[in-house]
């Protein structure tokens, strides 16, 4: 099995597949308020059904090369995830995004992970431009794009509707050629 070492704490990056379904659950649980403050993904988890869907349906994207979806482990225990939302490969575009619970907060575990990814999808997969979309309002997640090395591109005026109020999100990104001279 693959799995990714993220550093000297003992955090792993590994494939978060469908058998993985009570996991994903119990982490969505225990941090359903947190992480459902900016993205739908706790609306969407509800139950062991839905996570195995959520799962599948990430299956179903990397079969046909259209997304990825990797678990983050710290001490054995799944604390969260990065995933490319959508992977153009064709057009060399991809969409990273997140979550993690809020015990895991604060660790850098989710810039490790995301660089990880971020790395395998220009070196190996010819990715040109990799974006980050986050709330305006979620200061966490644009932190790590920051951290990334991305540019702030510009604000999608609310964009869309989560939990009746309507959300900016600001758009972040990077080209492969900015990503290799950070190496």
């Amino acid at each position: 099995m693959f799995a990714r070492s993220l550093g000297d704490d003992g955090a792993e990056l590994r494939p978060l597949e469908p058998w993985h379904a009570e996991e994903l659950l119990a982490t969505i649980d225990r941090g359903r308020e947190f992480v459902g403050r900016f993205i739908g993904l706790p609306d969407r988890i509800t139950d062991l059904g839905s996570s195995r869907s959520f799962l599948e349906s990430y299956a179903q994207k990397a079969a046909t090369d259209t997304g990825r979806l990797y678990g983050i482990w710290l001490g054995g225990t799944l604390v969260g995830g990065v995933l490319f939302r959508t992977m153009d490969v064709a057009q060399g575009t991809a969409e990273a995004g997140c979550w993690l619970e809020p015990a895991a907060a604060g660790r850098g575990l989710v810039t490790r992970a995301a660089r990880v990814i971020i790395d395998w999808a220009v070196r190996e997969r010819g990715i040109h431009r990799v974006e980050w979309w986050a709330a305006s309002g979620n200061a966490s997640s644009i932190a790590v794009a920051r951290r990334l090395g991305m540019r702030r591109d510009g604000v999608l005026r609310e964009h869309h509707e989560h939990r009746g109020v309507r959300q900016d999100i600001e758009v972040w990104s990077v080209l492969a050629p900015e990503w290799e001279a950070q190496a």
